[in-house]
């Protein structure tokens, strides 16, 4: 009978050690959890430019669950926080400006348009956080076009309208197409496309004949287009994203002007657009990533196994076709990931990884950044492709 007390404060013993170990390990976990690496994101999921957030969003929370699954960055799981600026200025200052205040996060991607990403750029310079935008713009990277002076605290992915005018003009002149027309619509993303076609005109011998604009809400270009036929160019680029461009090439088709080529700028990257198009697009020409054409890429494009490794996943996760906007936000998540393996949360230290790494193999080209090229591609990232039998076909 004298056992049972004793074994009564075995037992209690046993609890009591029990409740140490368990109060000596809280703190441990609970630091453990909060030592999340914490990137913010800002993508327009919703609005006028919910095309582009949309499948910017899925992709950056499918990286995350893959990573994750991986057991996160050298043993800290990636905690992913996203803001939805629907395509709106303002919310996208206040978003960023949370990032970086409460949530205390490391780095920023995103947003999605460049005209958003520009209105950022001293938010980020002043918090000095490293910021990968998800848009075209070369101004996004470039502080003083004269002298190539970089943002010091802001990248981009995309490759840049500039370059993407030199792989349509390099097409154009390839082909004998030297006199042509411009449409364009008056949002950042439409005059930064524009102002380029026209000041790298000369250099390629193009002779623009027509220049119309247009609204980001319009519905019918006919009345610029035309116009444009009247002037008997021998092509049109298109220089737009959104709904608008649909309305082009539809116009385009209907007016009887498939005499006359059509290009379009990347922000053509979604086989939605085709199909919204409803066949009016055959025979569009357009840059893309090689995100947007993996499975017809050679089997030795550099690119290739990166390409259809995110197709794969994507297409699987989300039942739907991958765009050169999701492969955005891809090739920036990456990127940061990347500098977070070698260099851990520290933002400064994240600024200066990016800032050198060399021979990144991504969804839209192997970005070799330095401090004069923020956005570390050239024209050589593009391939002309042409809408052929409503998909993607490489261009001659």
């Amino acid at each position: 009978m004298k056992t049972r007390p004793s074994i009564g404060k075995g037992i209690a013993s046993l609890i009591a050690a029990a409740v140490t170990v368990t109060l000596m390990l809280s703190p441990v976990v609970s630091a453990h959890a909060a030592q999340a690496y914490k990137v913010g994101a800002v993508f327009s999921v919703t609005g006028r430019a919910s095309f582009l957030g949309d499948p910017e969003k899925k992709t950056a929370l499918l990286l995350q669950e893959e990573i994750n699954k991986k057991g996160g960055i050298n043993g800290h799981p990636l905690k992913l926080i996203i803001y939805d600026d629907k395509g709106d200025s303002t919310q996208c200052v206040i978003a960023v400006r949370k990032l970086i205040n409460r949530d205390k996060v490391c780095a920023i991607i995103g947003p999605s348009l460049s005209g958003l990403s520009l209105s950022v750029i001293p938010v980020v310079q002043k918090s000095k956080i490293p910021n990968v935008s998800c848009a075209a713009s070369y101004k996004i990277v470039t502080k003083n076009p004269k002298t190539g002076e970089q943002w010091k605290w802001v990248f981009k992915t995309p490759q840049s309208d500039s370059m993407a005018v030199e792989a349509i003009y390099t097409h154009m002149k390839k082909h004998g197409i030297s006199r042509i027309a411009i449409t364009s619509v008056n949002t950042g993303y439409g005059a930064s496309g524009r102002s380029e076609l026209l000041r790298l005109a000369p250099r390629y011998g193009m002779t623009i004949v027509a220049d119309e604009k247009y609204g980001p809400k319009d519905t019918d270009m006919t009345a610029q287009l035309t116009k444009i036929k009247g002037m008997s160019p021998q092509a049109i680029v298109n220089w737009s994203i959104g709904p608008t461009q649909v309305v082009v090439v539809r116009n385009w088709k209907e007016l009887g002007m498939t005499n006359i080529k059509m290009y379009q700028s990347h922000g053509f990257g979604s086989r939605k657009n085709i199909k919204l198009a409803a066949g009016a697009a055959e025979g569009i020409y357009c840059p893309l990533g090689a995100c947007n054409i993996a499975e017809i890429l050679p089997a030795n494009h550099p690119q290739k196994q990166v390409t259809m490794a995110y197709v794969k996943a994507y297409t699987e996760k989300y039942n739907e076709p991958v765009s050169s906007f999701g492969g955005h936000a891809w090739d920036a998540l990456s990127l940061v990931v990347k500098a977070l393996k070698a260099v851990g949360p520290d933002k400064a230290k994240i600024r200066d990884y990016l800032e050198n790494i060399r021979g990144f193999v991504g969804q839209h080209g192997v970005f070799n950044f330095s401090p004069k090229d923020h956005n570390g591609l050239s024209k050589e990232a593009f391939r002309m492709v042409v809408v052929k039998k409503g998909d993607w076909a490489l261009a001659d």
